[in-house]
């Protein structure tokens, strides 16, 4: 039986720890510097930043090819690209659109918006589990289910079905002003 596919030598495993090392002391350099929001969820591009900065990890460390400092450099470029965004998507409604997606109303009070729901592509089992982990007991409970930006639902209730929600919270949902 050979079982090469399963070994390695030992300096192999020497640049493993030493690339994992580097990697690591760089992620949280370049976190230190660019601050927590490098990953946080909050909009789609902050999630690829975050899928980018673990798919660069990882290469650097189970692999030779990059080597180490281009690994750094790129991890430093993807961190000074997601600053720069990040300031011109604060200081420009351009930029916001191009890289933030809309929320999505999926529910207003009761009524559920079949059109948003096909367009976000939920389906109804989607929409009741996410009801159901949010607590809801009783469909009167909902004032408000919304597909964030990043693709998370958001439920929003109240016990008392008279409750008024705050609409300062949905101004920039699409289908809630419709």
């Amino acid at each position: 039986m050979d079982i090469t596919w399963i070994t390695t030598s030992w300096t192999t495993l020497l640049m493993v720890i030493i690339s994992t090392l580097g990697i690591y002391i760089a992620v949280i350099l370049f976190t230190r510097i660019a601050g927590l929001r490098s990953f946080s969820k909050m909009s789609s591009f902050d999630f690829a930043m975050t899928v980018a900065v673990g798919s660069l990890v990882a290469s650097t460390i189970l692999s030779a090819n990059p080597p180490l400092l281009q690994a750094v450099v790129a991890l430093a470029s993807i961190y000074l690209i997601q600053m720069a965004v990040s300031r011109l998507r604060r200081n420009t409604s351009f930029m916001s659109k191009i890289v933030d997606n809309e929320p999505l109303l999926l529910m207003r009070g009761t009524e559920i918006l079949e059109d948003h729901l096909n367009e976000a592509k939920v389906t109804l089992d989607d929409l009741r589990a996410k009801l159901r982990e949010a607590n809801v007991t009783q469909l009167s409970q909902v004032q408000a289910v919304v597909m964030e930006s990043t693709g998370d639902i958001a439920v929003l209730h109240h016990q008392d079905p008279d409750h008024k929600l705050d609409e300062e919270l949905l101004k920039d949902v699409r289908g809630w002003n419709n």
